[in-house]
């Protein structure tokens, strides 16, 4: 008789895998928003083509995955897009910080060595 091979589909290591999937690109999403740290640079830094390309990313995995999901995976994903959509708009629609500008050099800061004769 022939075996019958179980479907893991809907198994619990595979709804903890999507959800951590979930949660990486809504992380980065959210470090690219300028909403957490970039633990890289220790900086808040706002990449709004990166953020959309993470959102982008997680509609389409929605739009993929229709009908294949838990009512729970279904409901953290759309709530997850939902989050990182609105933040988007707010972060698109703020404006942009002027860049720091410094104090203008005179021509005293320029002179490495000056000397006196006194």
């Amino acid at each position: 008789m022939a075996e019958v091979q179980k479907d893991n589909l809907g198994s619990r290591e595979d709804t903890l895998r999507f959800l951590h999937m979930v949660s990486l690109f809504s992380a980065q999403a959210m470090i690219s928003l300028g909403k957490m740290v970039n633990p890289v640079t220790n900086k808040a830094e706002k990449n709004l083509p990166a953020a959309r390309l993470f959102i982008d990313t997680l509609e389409m995995l929605e739009h993929k995955t229709k009908g294949n999901l838990s009512a729970d995976e279904t409901k953290v994903l759309q709530a997850t897009l939902t989050d990182l959509c609105l933040m988007f708009v707010e972060e698109s629609k703020a404006p942009a910080e002027p860049p720091k500008t410094e104090a203008p050099e005179t021509d005293e800061s320029k002179v490495k060595f000056h000397k006196n004769y006194e």
